[in-house]
């Protein structure tokens, strides 16, 4: 018996229940409306990493729930500084590789990986291993290249607050999936970053600029560039000196691995390892009240 046959054949009993001056004992209310939609968030914790992000893309159902057979993806992680591992300036090389491999599985015709850095952008891919780490699958469906920097176009940002048009980096804006992956960071102007603030890595133009009004500004790009999987990588966080960081004493291991569909979700969580609620962080409050997602954890599906 399906779902509609079962609430008819209720709805028929309790009609009859009733018109014998019996008491229905179905609330017929609450089994006809729809179950409420909470987020999932996953939260798995490990020393072998790659198992740890493969644990916590399975709990939200498989890379297969987010990346179709044929589709072109986006994998954004943080390469934005010339650091090396340990300094948790960047994502980890093997939490990039791992999605890499996952969107791979999941039938991915194409998987493109690269950002914006902040520091000189050959020398970041290298020093954060993520350039080695991706090339090492050799896989000719895979792209690991440097932003092209003619390849930004203008994009109006409708009900925008900080910005109401600003450019994007094209081949983020005709991907069919975009796979976000940040580090969760300490951060001098937004207190931390993480999958909201990741999304800058795709923009073009005067970045600094945002910073006058950051958590507005990264809801209004946050519009555009729809992350349909947020993975933060909290393997090791860097607790002070962010986003650049540069002090192994900044760098705190935490062996943690947080995925969630709902970007706001994931950045509320990433808010607790660092001591903080998620109220706390500007930009988390700010794309709850766009609708982006949710900050309130008690109402967060943990998976």
């Amino acid at each position: 018996m399906d779902r509609r046959e079962f609430i008819r054949s209720s709805l028929q009993l309790a009609i009859a229940t009733a018109a014998i001056g019996g008491t229905p004992w179905l609330d017929l209310a609450a089994l006809a409306a729809p179950a409420p939609l909470t987020p999932p968030l996953a939260v798995r914790k490990g020393k072998d990493i790659p198992a740890t992000v493969r644990a916590a893309v399975t709990a939200l159902g498989g890379m297969g729930a987010f990346v179709k057979a044929g589709e072109v993806v986006v994998v954004k992680p943080n390469i934005g500084w010339d650091r090396t591992v340990e300094l948790a300036a960047n994502t980890h090389p093997l939490v990039v590789r791992t999605v890499v491999e996952l969107c791979l599985e999941a039938g991915a015709k194409k998987v493109l990986v690269f950002d914006r850095t902040c520091n000189d952008p050959r020398r970041c891919y290298v020093e954060s291993g993520i350039s080695a780490a991706v090339e090492g699958l050799k896989s000719s469906k895979v792209s690991m290249e440097q932003i092209d920097r003619r390849a930004f176009i203008d994009v109006d940002i409708k009900g925008g607050i900080d910005q109401q048009r600003w450019s994007f980096y094209q081949p983020a804006l005709n991907a069919d999936r975009f796979i976000n992956l940040p580090i969760a960071k300490h951060h001098s102007i937004s207190t931390i970053t993480v999958g909201m603030k990741n999304i800058m890595g795709v923009i073009g133009g005067n970045r600094g600029t945002m910073h006058r009004n950051i958590a507005e500004a990264l809801a209004d790009i946050n519009t555009i560039i729809r992350s349909d999987l947020t993975i933060v990588d909290a393997t090791r966080i860097l607790v002070a000196n962010g986003p650049q960081g540069g002090r192994l004493e900044d760098v705190k291991v935490l062996d943690t691995i947080i995925a969630s569909p709902d970007i706001v979700a994931a950045d509320a969580y990433s808010a607790t390892l660092f001591g903080l609620q998620p109220r706390d962080i500007t930009s988390v409050v700010a794309g709850a009240k766009r609708g982006l997602g949710t900050f309130d954890l008690q109402k967060v599906r943990m998976v």
